[in-house]
């Protein structure tokens, strides 16, 4: 059975072609930058490797190039739009609706869309590569896997938000949580990895979207994330927690409109916002050569890290390891050192020596001395979200 992956980030596109049960990748790729002029397509398999630098200005247009690379006569990977089975779908915000992997219809699509306010820079991208698809894989079976199913274990004194009950029993407004195919993935590993019965880990999913999540026993308990993917931690262009009031102020006093604050929040905020940068790459950069807005945004990034890990190593009552993952966790060594940076009271200590690598598989990058084991692990929503899609179809 062969089954194409597709990831869509608010900037990004990864794509993943399956051969399973046996889980073998037969190509892979990722288009970074998406809607600017420099966006970078990478194509890989065991016999080819492309990049190409172009303008890609939407998903639509990112998604039109997978699949022609992926027919291509000379480094493609299939003769025909046929061979592929499955088309599995990360699909950010499932809301009520959804808890499980789900086979899409038309009715799923509607409520996908419904949720788009939500998740304005994702569920429009997933909807959009959804939709795709299904006109050029017309044999295969759609499916979603929701980055808020994970998350279904949070307790209810830690989702409930502190407003009047009818806004969760009328409205269902509370916390939902994303990056859920991620953070399962990982934790799974490091459970594995640890060999305990009982563990405490916080994941760290830093990407162009960023988000951490308390694991107790393999199960999520609290989340950076909330009602929609912008709270808690500073990302790419969302603006992360923020005190509320800011919202009435700029509407009030500068008569902002909902939709212009919206998108000052969402699009125009966190990394961006601070540096006038939104990949890492170029704030990292611009910092070394004495730039002090992307110097304070990173200390800023790292510091609101920092706060959640002791908030959630007291949720815990304790902690065995850390987990960085994703683009930026688990290739930027400024980041984890940062981060882990005087948390030696909590019985974190980075070995600066292992932490200069860029690793392929898990790797654990603590002293000898360090209570809390802190790892490395890279993250794979494609292969969790290509196992949960042939689950649905086998159970």
């Amino acid at each position: 059975m062969q089954v194409l992956v597709l990831n869509s980030g608010s900037s990004s596109l990864k794509f993943q072609l399956f051969s399973m049960p046996e889980e073998k990748i037969l190509c892979s790729g990722i288009i970074e930058r998406i809607g600017l002029e420099d966006a970078i397509f990478k194509y890989k398999t065991d016999k080819d490797s492309i990049e190409v630098v172009k303008a890609i200005p939407n998903h639509k247009v990112g998604l039109e190039l997978v699949s022609k690379q992926l027919l291509d006569k000379d480094t493609g990977i299939i003769k025909s739009t046929d061979d592929i089975n499955i088309v599995g779908h990360r699909v950010v915000h499932g809301g009520k609706h959804f808890s499980d992997t789900t086979e899409i219809t038309t009715e799923v699509k509607d409520k996908i869309k419904a949720l788009s306010a939500l998740a304005p820079l994702h569920n429009p991208a997933n909807l959009e590569g959804i939709e795709v698809a299904e006109t050029i894989f017309t044999n295969a079976k759609q499916v979603a896997v929701f980055d808020t199913a994970f998350h279904q274990s949070i307790p209810e004194y830690a989702y409930k938000y502190a407003i009047p009950n009818e806004f969760l029993e009328k409205h269902n407004i509370r916390v939902y949580g994303f990056h859920g195919t991620s953070h399962k993935y990982i934790s799974e590993k490091a459970v594995e990895y640890l060999g305990k019965t009982h563990s405490k880990i916080i994941t760290i999913h830093l990407g162009n979207g960023c988000s951490m999540t308390a694991v107790k026993d393999g199960k999520s308990i609290d989340h950076t994330l909330g009602f929609s993917p912008i709270n808690g931690l500073i990302m790419g262009t969302r603006s992360g927690e923020i005190d509320q009031s800011i919202i009435f102020h700029l509407a009030k006093k500068f008569n902002y409109s909902l939709d212009e604050i919206n998108d000052i929040l969402q699009k125009k905020s966190g990394m961006l916002g601070l540096t006038g940068y939104s990949d890492l790459r170029d704030i990292l950069a611009e910092a070394k050569k004495g730039n002090r807005d992307c110097e304070l945004a990173l200390q800023m990034n790292a510091y609101r890290i920092k706060k959640y890990i002791g908030s959630y190593a007291a949720v815990l009552n304790g902690l065995d390891a850390i987990v960085f993952t994703a683009g930026i966790g688990e290739n930027s060594p400024d980041i984890r050192e940062r981060v882990c940076e005087d948390l030696d009271y909590l019985g974190i200590i980075l070995d600066k020596e292992k932490n200069n690598i860029r690793p392929d598989k898990l790797t654990e990058i603590n002293t000898d001395t360090s209570k809390v084991k802190i790892l490395v692990i890279p993250t794979n929503e494609e292969l969790e979200i290509a196992k949960q899609s042939v689950d649905l179809f086998e159970n």
